[in-house]
């Protein structure tokens, strides 16, 4: 059960990786998770930027070209809020506000097709300053990337679902609703720029959607629960993988 977040994070290292490859970028998996479990970490700092200006940072240094590090990092959010209005919508269409989720997602689409414009991605290149070597990014890596990212949204789910079993709380949780709660608490604390980790947000969307199937108490012990299983998972992974790996120059910089 406390493997949930590993799942989520092999899955979406190899969605960003199939993102850079539709424009000929390539990273090999091991140095694309080190960014990736590395970046995590900015998570927990209010505003958000950090992850994705690491992200952009570290995937330059690997040898991704700075326009296609700085456009990947944005399509990988646009995907992830995308898959997740997906789940959402389909797993639990009364937890959310109809208009909330049809906005998320039509600014999810947006982004994506905006990247994918050929028209747009020159506008995007000029703006940036970057003209030489963008293009469009190719909607069979779209395609691909979202499928992998659906599919962890869908393991973070059952995973989900397996930890209330685990804790022994009462009543029957199924599997639909669990997926669609995860997948929304996790999306809206990811958004709440002013919650570090999404502390706070996500724990009062499970407990709102929850406590109807868990009670109060169970919906509060399996939201307590996952926080503590989420946070170790992201605080231990990137530790172990400095620890194997040894820091480099590309992790010193970038905290520098």
């Amino acid at each position: 059960m406390a493997r949930h977040r590993p799942q989520l994070d092999a899955l979406q290292i190899e969605s960003w990786r199939r993102i850079l490859a539709g424009w000929a970028q390539r990273l090999a998996y091991g140095r694309a998770a080190r960014i990736w479990l590395l970046v995590n970490l900015g998570r927990y700092v209010p505003g958000k930027v950090w992850s994705v200006a690491g992200l952009v940072v570290l995937a330059q240094r690997a040898g991704v070209a700075p326009w296609a590090a700085g456009a990947s990092a944005f399509a990988i959010q646009a995907v992830g809020v995308g898959t997740a209005v997906a789940v959402v919508a389909a797993a639990t269409p009364g937890a959310e506000s109809p208009l909330r989720l049809a906005i998320a997602g039509a600014v999810a689409v947006a982004t994506i097709a905006f990247l994918a414009w050929e028209r747009g991605a020159r506008w995007l290149a000029q703006l940036a300053g970057l003209v030489e070597g963008f293009r469009p990014l190719p909607l069979a890596a779209v395609a691909e990337g979202a499928g992998l990212t659906l599919a962890s949204w869908v393991a973070l789910g059952a995973a989900f679902w397996l930890l209330a079993r685990g804790l022994g709380l009462p009543g029957s949780l199924p599997l639909t609703t669990a997926t669609g709660t995860f997948a929304l608490g996790y999306i809206l604390g990811l958004l709440a720029l002013f919650a570090p980790g999404g502390i706070g947000v996500r724990e009062v969307v499970f407990i709102g959607l929850l406590t109807p199937t868990l009670g109060s108490g169970g919906a509060v012990a399996l939201s307590v629960g996952s926080r503590v299983l989420l946070t170790l998972t992201e605080v231990a992974a990137p530790l172990g993988v400095l620890l194997v790996t040894g820091r480099t120059k590309e992790d010193v910089g970038v905290r520098t």
